[in-house]
């Protein structure tokens, strides 16, 4: 039977306000998302990410490609004629992906709002 060493990994939450219209309809500009932060990355998660010459961003991971300095993430912006994507900045570093979105909590999704 094969071992395999236990990895430990620091996990943490927090949470990002969105700005901007890069992953509309998915995520809308000033929505606040509970983020897991050090969590597993995988294609198709909502991600936070350090940007190439920009600040941190919120994206979607699209693909893995190998590289020799590393794992290096191809990422997507929802509405892509509304935002900057690694079509604009390239592939960045499996390191600089920091955090997976779990939910957007505010404003409340729709089915969640109490009826009046």
């Amino acid at each position: 039977m094969a071992t395999y060493p236990l990895v430990a990994r620091r996990l943490s939450l927090g949470a990002v306000r969105v700005q901007g219209g890069s992953m509309h309809p998915t995520l809308r500009d000033g929505d606040t998302c509970l983020v897991l932060w050090g969590a597993r990355i995988r294609a198709g998660d909502v991600v936070v990410a350090r940007l190439p010459d920009r600040p941190l961003g919120i994206k979607r991971a699209a693909f893995c490609e190998p590289s020799p300095d590393g794992p290096r993430w191809w990422l997507r912006a929802d509405n892509v004629g509304g935002g900057t994507d690694s079509a604009a900045f390239g592939t960045v570093s499996a390191t600089d992906l920091l955090g997976r979105v779990l939910l957007r909590y505010w404003p409340r999704p729709a089915p969640l709002r109490r009826r009046s």
